[in-house]
């Protein structure tokens, strides 16, 4: 049995909970709202989740220390901008041993480092691990099969995640390529807001299936640039986590894309999906790595126009569609413009 605290009580946060706490572990829940966290420990149950009860055995606190002090392993699952409350009020409790899991999709805003990464520079006594993949919490809090990738620079921290949170319909497997598990699951975000602008604008399979194609692409060049591996981005993390996202309408970033697609700004759209976009976050990241990086990544490109410029999603999807010919090419050798 493990001493697991979750930083970060959402949807998300309450399914690997629930999951967590099946698994026989012992499970605190911080988040910093007190409101919430005591309408929480008294209904049991979340809005976005509805017919889900939160079991007793698992502590629901918006004090650090009660949450922190026993941790064995650590579960960050709030939204990237969250990311401050780490060296707020957490980092004291990272010792040595202790292992660190992001399951949050994104980058730090002000320094462009990967969650991941963030949390290592807070923490270097630690192992830090990504945990991540196509497993909407709707889904996994009802026990569909899903299968993830926990991956880490210590094979052995992320052997360690992969006991703790398998289940009999929820299959972890294990990478060592931090970077391209964590830029496969934080710049889909970005594609899948262009994927719910094309369902908005009604125009089909066709131009969805190549939304999808092309966007790992420029995912894939992004990420060798960094550094990955291009396998990494045929994965769960990749290829998989993308398609997920593109296709659910569980995705509130398919959503948020679908909105603007209907003519909403993006303040209105985020107000009416009422949870945090993280695509539109991203975005502005995934482009100024992509410039530093000299990566073509004409669709996030666009839609940072979209949501940022004044473009229309029509306009974006036609100018797409004018940039010049060009050979279709796929490969890692060859990972800049293109």
């Amino acid at each position: 049995m493990k001493n697991i605290t979750m930083i970060g009580f959402g949807s998300w946060g309450i399914a690997l909970a629930c999951l967590l706490d099946r698994n026989g572990h012992k499970v605190a829940a911080w988040d910093s709202n007190a409101d919430y966290v005591g309408r929480l420990a008294v209904s049991r149950q979340n809005e976005y989740l509805p017919g889900v009860v939160i079991p007793q055995s698992i502590c629901i606190t918006s004090d650090a220390a009660v949450a922190a002090k026993t941790a064995d392993i650590f579960v960050f699952a709030l939204p990237s901008k969250g990311l401050g409350v780490i060296p707020q009020l957490f980092a004291g409790f990272f010792k040595p041993g202790v292992v660190i899991v992001s399951v949050s999709k994104g980058f730090d805003e002000g320094s462009q480092a990967r969650i991941c990464e963030y949390l290592q520079g807070h923490a270097p006594g630690c192992a830090v691990v990504a945990l991540t993949g196509p497993s909407h919490a709707e889904e996994v809090i009802k026990g569909v099969p899903t299968a993830v990738v926990a991956a880490s620079a210590c094979e052995a921290a992320a052997e360690t995640v992969q006991h703790v949170f398998s289940t009999d319909t929820f299959r972890v497997y294990t990478s060592t390529d931090v970077i391209g598990v964590e830029l496969g699951g934080a710049i889909k975000n970005v594609i899948a807001l262009a994927a719910g602008c094309s369902d908005g604008l009604g125009l089909g399979d066709n131009t969805k299936a190549a939304l999808i194609t092309r966007g790992i692409a420029e995912i894939t060049r992004l990420g060798v640039a960094m550094g990955a591996k291009e396998q990494t981005f045929g994965g769960l993390s990749g290829i998989g986590d993308l398609i997920v996202t593109c296709t659910s309408q569980h995705s509130r970033n398919w959503r948020a894309g679908y909105l603007l697609a209907k003519g909403k700004g993006l303040g209105e759209v985020l107000a009416e999906v009422g949870m945090v976009v993280e695509g539109a976050a991203t975005a502005e990241t995934a482009l100024q790595l992509a410039r530093k990086f000299n990566v073509e990544m004409p669709i996030v490109e666009e839609i940072n126009n979209v949501l940022f410029a004044g473009k229309t999603p029509d306009e974006a999807v036609r100018d797409l569609m004018l940039r010049g010919m060009k050979d279709e090419y796929y490969s890692r050798s060859i990972h800049t413009r293109g």
